[in-house]
């Protein structure tokens, strides 16, 4: 079974025990490092076997997005998942543009880590359930509507692949979950694109938190 290894970087010492000891539970799993700073982690990368990094947003010091744009400027296969106790969305926008692949909530389930974990290190993005609830809201109620000039506006089924996008899914993931065509998908995602201005899953996200289409 192939290990991801982990690596924990808050400035809380009994979260990260926590978090190290539910993670601890699945073989499949191996913390690595587990540090209370920036400083630290920046200074121990260069020899560190480390796949999955979670970061914490607010610290002394090097504050999270100054360490993530930092070790991914040395590593750049390095995958980060953000992590927050609030809902600041400054900060989740600031973390995202830094190169996070993902954000998660500090009170998430032992399975939703998991799962950040395993769509990160496959290459994916993904965002706390809270966060897509709130896009998927948010949006649903600029979708449709009588301003047909508003190019912007995304259609109800390009917000229903949207957050698909957001979990990390394929197009033909996303084509199998909503019971389309993945030339369906294709389209819609190109689309979306189109619209948003954005280039890749972050940017997604980002764009919806800066143009007020996310409450969290």
């Amino acid at each position: 079974m192939e290990r991801i290894n982990i690596a924990l970087v808050d400035d809380h010492t009994l979260f990260r025990s926590g978090l190290c000891g539910l993670l601890s539970h699945h073989e499949g799993y191996a913390v690595v490092a587990d540090m209370g700073s920036g400083e630290e982690f920046l200074a121990a990368l260069p020899t560190l076997d480390v796949d999955v990094v979670f970061m914490d947003i607010s610290m002394p010091g090097i504050d999270g997005g100054q360490t993530t744009r930092r070790a991914l400027a040395m590593r750049p296969d390095l995958k980060v998942i953000a992590l927050s106790m609030y809902g600041e969305e400054q900060y989740y926008t600031r973390m995202l543009e830094c190169g996070a692949s993902g954000f998660l909530l500090k009170d998430s389930d032992i399975s939703e880590v998991m799962a950040a974990v395993d769509t990160v290190y496959a290459g994916g993005s993904y965002f706390s359930g809270t966060l897509l609830d709130s896009l998927t809201s948010r949006m649903r109620s600029t979708a449709g509507g009588d301003d047909e000039g508003d190019e912007e506006r995304l259609s109800t089924r390009e917000i229903e692949i949207l957050v698909c996008v957001c979990q990390g899914l394929s197009n033909q993931e996303i084509a199998d979950k909503l019971f389309i065509s993945k030339r369906t998908v294709d389209k819609h995602r190109a689309n979306i694109l189109e619209k948003t201005g954005c280039r890749n899953t972050a940017s997604l996200v980002v764009y919806a938190i800066k143009n007020s289409l996310v409450e969290v």
